[in-house]
C-alpha cells in the first residue's frame, strides 16, 4: 500500500494535521502496516485490527498524553503504539530488546498504565481521575474496556465504585463479542440484547422530534413525556444496567465510523458525569481471513498475508497443552467425576476437545479466575473432581480463593498450570515464574512438575485421585517427544526419581529443567565431574529422605528450576537441610529475583543460564570454588547463581 499519511505521523499532534475526512484512509494504512509487520514477526493481530478507528478517534479527539487513555488488556493497542511515536520501532514488537506487546509506562508517556491481564482499566482510570480532582487538575481520563473484560470481577468492582463516586471518567466498551475465544455468560447475552435493542433509540429520536414540532407547547410536552420515554426504554432495552449504576450510557454505535466516534466523544467530553460509550466492532476488521477466523488470528506466528498460512516448522512432538487436553478426555471417559474448567481459554488450555466430547462437564466461566476456583471448590464439595486449567500467570489472580476456599477446606481440586516458566514474547506479565513459590506456601497442597509429556499424564491422574488440593505446572510449547504410556500410572506423592548415577555431585532438577540437566551431566562427565541427576517431581512435599542422603554423600548439591529463585525449589531444599542440620553446600540455578523481559524463550534461557551451556558453566565454575572436602565440613552454605 502507498502510505499517504501514516509515515508522516510521529505523534498524535501529527495525526491532528490530517483532514478529518481523510481519517478513514489513515485507518486503512494503519491496518495494512500492522498486518504487514505482524505477518513477519508474529503478535496479537485481530484485536488491534478491530480497534483501528477507535484508536485514531481517541488520539484525534483528546490531548494525549495530557489526557489519559487506559487500555484494558493491551491486545488492542498496537495501533496506539504506532501512532504515538513508535512506528519505526514497531517491527521490534515482542522481540528481545524491542518494544513490548503491551502498554508499558516506562516505554512511553502515552502508555499510562501497564496492562496485559484483562480487567484493570476502570479501576486504574478511576484512580487517576480521583488523583486529578484531589490535585485540582483538569484533564480527561478514558478507559477502553473489552466486552470480555466485563466478566472480570475487578472490572465490575470498578464500575460499582465509579458509579458511586461519580468522577468524570469516560468508559469505552469495545464490544466485539470475543475474548480470545467467543464470549460466554450473562453479560455477553446482555450486551447482545442491547445491540439488538436499538429500536428504542430510533423511537426516542422520532418522538422527541414530533413533540418539539408542536407550536409553543413542544418543550413543555417533551418535559412531561420523559416518563413515557423512560418506560419505552425499559421495555425495549432490557435493564440498561449501566444507567442504573450511575453512568450516562451512549450507544450502541458503530465503532468503525470515525465520524460517529468523534461526534460521540465530543459530547462525552462535555459531560461532568461518568459516561459509558458502547461501541460495536468486528475483531479482525479489514483483513478478511481474520474476520472469518478471529480466534486463529488473535495471536499469530509468522504467516502469509495472501493465504493466511502460518509459517511454522512441523512439530517433532505434541505440545504439553495438547497432551493435557487428550489426557483430560481419557480421564473423563474413565471417571464421571472429572470436570474441566477454564477462564475464557478453552483453546489455549487444550480443553476445546474436552468441551465437545463432554459438554455437560465443561465450564468456561469467562475472564473470572477467582470465580473459577471457588466454583471448582464447590464442585469438589459435592464429590466431583474438578480440574481448573489456567495459565500460571492468571492463577495469580485467584491466590486468595486457592487458599481460603480450596486449601482450608482441603478440597480435591486440581490446578493445571499451563505456561509455567519463561513464556517468551508476552514478557513480564505472562511469565509463569511464581507459581511454585505462591502455591507451595499453602497448607496441604501437592505441587509438582513433570519432566516430559508422558509424566504430565501420570501427574494429572495422580492429582485427580490425590483427594487433596494438587497443582501441576508445565511449560509452553512442545514436549520432549517421548512415547506415551497407554495407561495412567499413579505416582507416589513426595518421591523423586533417580535418572543418572554419579559419585561427585547431585543435581536435583524440577520439571522442564530435568532434560537440560541430564544433557549437562553428560557433558560434565567429559570434564571429570560425575553427577547424579534426580527428577525431583515434587516441589511439595519434597523427597526429604532422598535429598538428605544425597547431601550427606555428595561434594555439593545443585538445584535447578524454571522459576524465581526467591522462595523457590532451591530455597526449600536449603531450608530442609538447614532444619535437619545436614552440612552441605548448594548451588541454586533458577530465574533471578528480578523482572524478566520479553524475548524468545531459548534466548532468555541462555541469558539466565538455564540452558545446557549455562548449567555446565555454572556447575564447572562452582566446582572450582568448592574444595572436594567441603561437603564433609560441618558447615552449611547455600549459594545462588542467577
Amino acid at each position: 500500500m502507498d502510505y499517504q499519511y501514516l509515515m508522516r505521523i510521529d505523534s498524535p499532534a501529527d495525526l491532528k494535521k490530517v483532514p478529518r475526512a481523510e481519517l478513514p484512509r489513515v485507518a486503512e494504512e494503519l491496518r495494512d502496516y500492522m498486518i504487514t509487520v505482524v505477518s513477519k514477526i508474529g503478535g496479537h493481530l485481530a484485536s488491534s485490527l478491530g480497534a483501528a478507528e477507535l484508536t485514531i478517534a481517541l488520539h484525534y479527539a483528546f490531548d494525549t498524553p495530557r489526557d489519559k487513555i487506559v487500555w484494558d488488556v493491551g491486545h488492542q493497542a498496537y495501533g496506539h503504539k504506532v501512532l504515538t511515536g513508535r512506528r519505526d520501532r514497531f517491527p521490534t514488537i515482542r522481540q528481545y530488546g524491542g518494544i513490548s506487546g503491551f502498554p508499558v509506562r516506562d516505554e512511553s508517556p502515552y502508555d499510562t498504565f501497564n496492562v496485559a491481564h484483562a480487567g484493570t482499566a476502570i479501576s486504574g482510570a478511576l484512580g487517576m481521575a480521583a488523583a486529578r480532582d484531589l490535585k485540582g487538575e483538569d484533564f480527561h481520563v478514558v478507559a477502553v474496556v473489552g466486552d470480555a473484560g466485563l466478566t472480570c470481577g475487578l472490572e465490575l468492582e470498578g464500575i460499582n465504585n465509579l458509579g458511586t463516586l461519580q468522577k468524570k471518567v469516560i468508559v469505552i466498551l469495545n464490544d466485539n463479542k470475543m475474548s480470545i475465544s467467543p464470549n460466554v455468560g450473562a453479560f455477553a447475552g446482555y450486551l447482545n440484547r442491547i445491540v439488538h435493542g436499538q429500536a428504542y433509540h430510533r423511537l426516542k429520536e422520532e418522538a422527541e422530534k414530533m413533540i418539539l414540532a408542536v407550536p409553543r407547547l413542544g418543550p413543555r410536552l417533551l418535559k412531561l413525556s420523559r416518563n413515557l420515554l423512560e418506560t419505552a426504554k425499559t421495555l425495549l432495552i432490557p435493564g440498561l444496567v449501566f444507567e442504573e449504576l450511575g453512568f450516562d450510557y451512549i450507544g450502541p454505535i458503530n465503532g468503525h465510523s470515525i465520524e460517529e466516534l468523534l461526534n460521540v466523544l465530543a459530547r462525552a467530553k462535555e459531560n461532568p458525569k461518568p459516561v459509558l460509550i458502547h461501541i460495536v466492532t468486528q475483531k479482525g476488521k479489514g483483513y478478511p481471513l481474520a474476520e472469518q477466523l478471529p480466534v486463529k488470528f488473535h495471536g499469530v506466528t509468522q504467516f502469509d498475508v495472501s493465504t493466511g498460512t502460518f509459517h511454522k516448522a512441523p512439530a517433532k512432538a505434541p505440545s504439553y497443552t495438547a497432551v493435557f487436553g487428550k489426557a483430560m478426555c481419557d480421564l473423563a471417559e474413565r471417571d464421571s467425576r472429572v470436570v474441566g474448567i477454564t477462564a475464557a481459554m478453552s483453546e489455549g488450555t487444550g480443553l476445546d476437545e474436552f468441551a465437545k466430547r463432554f459438554p455437560d462437564r465443561f465450564f468456561d466461566v469467562g475472564i473470572a479466575e477467582q470465580h473459577a476456583i471457588t466454583f471448582a471448590t464447590g464442585l469438589a464439595c459435592e464429590g466431583m473432581r474438578p480440574v481448573a486449567a489456567i495459565y500460571s500467570t492468571f492463577l495469580q489472580r485467584a491466590f486468595d480463593q486457592v487458599m481460603h476456599d480450596t486449601c482450608l477446606m482441603r478440597m480435591p481440586v486440581t490446578f493445571a498450570l499451563d505456561r509455567g516458566g519463561i513464556v517468551g514474547a508476552d514478557g513480564p506479565t505472562h511469565h509463569g515464574l511464581y507459581d511454585l513459590v505462591y502455591l507451595s506456601a499453602l497448607p496441604g497442597i501437592v505441587v509438582m512438575a513433570p519432566k516430559d509429556e508422558n509424566e504430565l499424564r501420570h501427574m494429572l491422574y495422580t492429582a485427580v485421585n490425590a483427594n487433596v488440593p494438587a497443582a501441576l505446572r508445565y511449560p509452553r510449547g512442545n514436549g520432549i517427544g517421548v512415547a506415551l504410556d497407554p495407561e495412567f500410572k499413579r505416582l507416589e506423592i513426595g518421591k523423586g526419581e533417580i535418572l543418572r548415577e554419579g559419585g561427585d555431585i547431585a543435581i536435583l532438577a524440577l520439571g522442564s529443567m530435568v532434560y537440560p540437566c541430564l544433557d549437562a551431566a553428560a557433558r560434565l562427565e567429559t570434564l571429570g565431574i560425575h553427577a547424579t541427576v534426580i527428577n525431583a517431581r515434587f516441589m511439595k512435599p519434597l523427597d526429604e529422605e532422598l535429598i538428605s542422603c544425597l547431601a550427606a554423600e555428595k561434594q555439593f548439591l545443585v538445584t535447578a528450576e524454571e522459576g524465581t529463585e526467591a522462595g523457590g525449589f532451591g530455597h526449600h531444599v536449603a531450608a530442609l537441610l538447614h532444619d535437619r542440620k545436614i552440612p552441605t553446600t548448594i548451588l541454586r540455578i533458577a530465574v533471578p529475583d528480578r523482572i524478566i523481559p520479553h524475548g524468545a524463550p531459548n534466548l532468555l534461557h541462555a541469558k539466565y543460564g538455564l540452558d545446557v551451556d549455562g548449567i555446565v558453566e555454572k556447575i564447572r565454575n562452582f566446582a572450582r570454588e568448592v574444595p572436594v572436602s567441603v561437603g564433609r565440613r560441618a558447615k552449611y552454605r547455600s549459594v545462588s547463581h542467577p
